[in-house]
């Protein structure tokens, strides 16, 4: 019976579908060509159902393929080594292994290329401090970590494979037991319902016996409907049944081409594709075929849909290729842009700093900057390797001639602490104070010195320095104690000067201000550095003279009456000689600079003595002349104590 009925068997639906036809001769070039249009068309949709069924029989073995494909995969490039072995951490802590090895993968390349740029530029660092090459060793507690976590994941990995084909191997025997018992229906003698409900029962068996091995699933799934197919055939003596079959395969086969048509609108271009995977697979396992009068039409439907979603796939991949062609753009840009720093790097510390910030930058945009085309990923990640190692063999050239340097000007420092320290108890003022002095220049002049030692070389040094300059302070308060003492006792005699009030009666007052003078010299010199204080009290006689209407040359001879005294009191006559000559040195600077003026005059030899010009030169004259009649004066009474 099984052989009589084998011509009138159903079509197998999608790439098992055979047309029969004799050859057609056609004179009409355009039907031709439009022929060859249409069957390019049917090869291009069996090309998209081939590659969805192959995806599908890979995935068979994968029964988390559904969860693998909703956890995000990350962009890996932009993240740090300590981000990238988080992630990894979160992973196989939190997914099932079988749906995150896309995920591990890019996780373990992009942390191997970041791992081993530091660890190049850490080998570069120890040569550059002085290390020979085959002494490097460096232990990375971050790597350690990362490669337990992998350890981890590999371990689960192989575990759950091994687990895996013998639940492959076990599902294929009992599929294969299901189309043996689906054999056995055909011209069973029993009754058709019993039959029918036989059949019913090996296709949900058939629906949940769970993945198989992907190099049996295609075979399989054509085995199983073909005899599907054959069942179906026999039910031919049972019309009622199959009909209804057919009514219920055709409704729940049209639901699925009405979601496939409305995938198109998904903007989600990778979950509409993965949906679409899934409803193929429904197609396939779940759905038997239809009547002959509506197979091809719903078939038909349903490869244009998966077109549409193909397309839209390829033309998706298409534009990504684009956007890595920007990336790349963008990354030649940085690499660029580091290149430059690296071949102008800084001779100076500053700027080198601000070149190591600029280099950081540019790294940080650079792995944020996205993916570019395989095709020139590694050599993309060769240049920016070799810009930045270049930018940093610099960079340690700098600082290790610069440490070279601050441990020389170390050693100068030293030298000049241990001579500051030798000499720190030195009680000769006069030939220690100027080496001291010496000292501390030459340390200003020095430079840098390595950071670690900077802060204690300075603190010894300035010790030093400090303790000689405390005795010497010392040393010199108590030598100056009589002068701090005149400058204590004239403060409080300025106080009282302040309050002094004339009695109107000048010869009587003038005395008074002539005893002042005396006591005030008689109390003694103060420390240099308080000498404003003789401006004070002079200050103070000179408004006491102008109230007294005393003129400038008379009031200046009295102040200088008591320094004559002074004079003529010293031991020794040298004072006198000096002051001597420093009176004549004034008195031949005034009358230079009033024949430079009178000659002046000769330039405005037809000008008006209302000239303001004239008139400012004729008061400087009268002034210097002024001044120069008290400076001979002056001269007089020092010659009278001679």
């Amino acid at each position: 019976m099984l052989d009589e009925k084998k011509d009138n068997l159903p079509e197998a639906e999608g790439n098992e579908k055979e047309t029969k036809s004799e050859p057609i001769a056609i004179e009409n070039p355009e039907e031709t060509e439009a022929l060859k249009k249409e069957n390019d068309v049917v090869e291009e949709k069996e090309d998209v159902i081939e590659e969805i069924d192959s995806s599908n029989a890979e995935d068979a073995e994968d029964e988390a393929n559904t969860q693998r494909h909703i956890i995000p995969v990350l962009d890996y490039h932009a993240l740090s080594m300590e981000r990238l072995a988080e992630e990894l951490q979160k992973l196989v802590s939190n997914e099932k292994v079988q749906a995150i090895k896309t995920h591990v993968d890019g996780i373990k390349y992009e942390f191997d290329l970041k791992f081993q740029e530091f660890l190049e530029q850490k080998k570069e660092d120890f040569i550059a401090e002085g290390g020979n090459e085959i002494d490097f060793r460096y232990s990375s507690p971050l790597k350690n970590n990362f490669n337990k976590i992998y350890g981890e994941y590999r371990d689960k990995r192989n575990q759950y494979y091994k687990n895996l084909e013998q639940s492959l191997q076990t599902n294929l025997k009992n599929r294969l037991e299901i189309i043996e018992e689906l054999k056995g229906l055909i011209n069973v003698e029993e009754n058709i319902n019993t039959t029918y409900k036989h059949f019913k029962d090996l296709q949900d068996r058939w629906r949940s016996a769970g993945p198989v091995p992907r190099m049996s699933y295609n075979n399989l799934w054509k085995t199983y409907h073909h005899h599907i197919e054959i069942f179906y055939d026999f039910l031919d003596l049972n019309r009622d049944l199959r009909d209804l079959d057919f009514k219920h395969n055709l409704e729940e086969k049209e639901k699925l081409v009405s979601r496939a048509e409305a995938l198109s609108e998904e903007s989600d271009i990778s979950k509409a594709f993965r949906e679409l995977q899934t409803l193929h697979k429904i197609w396939k396992e779940e759905i038997g075929p239809v009547d002959r009068e509506h197979r091809e039409d719903i078939w038909n439907r349903f490869s244009a849909a998966t077109k549409v979603i193909h397309d839209k796939r390829q033309e998706y991949f298409k534009n990504l290729d684009s956007i890595f062609e920007e990336n790349l753009k963008v990354k030649n840009e940085i690499i660029a842009k580091i290149a430059e720093i690296a071949s102008n790097t800084s001779d100076t510390h500053n700027v080198l700093q601000k070149q190591i910030k600029q280099v950081e930058e540019l790294r940080e945009a650079f792995f944020n900057a996205g993916k570019v085309p395989n095709k020139v990923n590694e050599a993309t990640w060769a240049s920016f390797k070799e810009a930045v190692r270049s930018f940093n063999r610099n960079k340690n050239s700098f600082y290790k001639n610069l440490k070279k340097q601050q441990q020389e000007n170390y050693e100068k420092k030293l030298e000049l602490v241990k001579l500051a320290e030798s000499l720190k108890d030195n009680e000769e003022w006069a030939k220690t104070t100027p080496i001291f002095k010496k000292i501390q220049g030459d340390w200003k002049k020095i430079g840098h010195v390595p950071r670690k030692f900077s802060d204690k070389i300075w603190q010894d040094f300035k010790n030093a320095c400090n303790h000689y300059f405390d005795k010497l302070h010392a040393h010199q308060n108590e030598e100056n104690k009589e002068e701090f003492e005149a400058f204590e006792a004239k403060k409080v005699f300025l106080d009282n000067l302040k309050e002094f009030q004339l009695t109107g009666e000048k010869e009587k007052d003038l005395e008074a201000i002539k005893n002042s003078i005396a006591e005030w010299k008689s109390i003694g010199r103060v420390p240099f550095n308080k000498k404003s204080i003789e401006a004070k009290f002079n200050k103070i006689l000179d408004a006491l003279f102008k109230k007294m209407d005393l003129g400038k040359q008379e009031a200046e001879l009295i102040k200088y009456g008591n320094k004559l005294q002074q004079l003529a009191n010293a031991k020794g006559g040298h004072l006198i000689d000096n002051e001597h000559v420093f009176i004549r040195r004034k008195i031949d600077e005034l009358k230079s600079s009033i024949r430079q003026l009178e000659n002046n005059l000769q330039f405005f030899s037809n000008a008006s003595e209302d000239n303001p010009l004239v008139k400012d030169v004729i008061k400087n004259i009268d002034v210097h002349k002024s001044d120069l009649s008290i400076w001979e004066e002056k001269l007089k009474k020092l010659r009278s104590l001679k």
